[in-house]
């Protein structure tokens, strides 16, 4: 849940919508990183195109992006 306002999937429209059906398809939800970039159409395509270069596009095998993720997270004390 974030606490600030964000384009709500029944509400999202054109390339918002479109980017969400995407998450929608790839990860079975809509990340909230996603959600907190909706308000902002060209943020939310260069945040979801970055993405998709490094942990879908990328050298690393799925098992090493998420092990590093992992550290990270602990590193940053991130719960998420």
């Amino acid at each position: 849940m974030t606490w600030i306002k964000t384009v709500e999937e029944k509400e999202a429209a054109g390339e918002v919508k479109a980017i969400y059906d995407a998450s929608r398809k790839l990860y079975g939800f809509i990340p909230n990183i996603r959600r907190a970039l909706s308000l902002n159409p060209t943020a939310l395509r260069a945040y979801t195109q970055f993405s998709g270069a490094v942990y879908h596009g990328g050298a690393l095998p799925a098992e090493e992006r998420e092990m590093i993720a992992t550290v990270v997270s602990v590193a940053n004390r991130c719960h998420y």
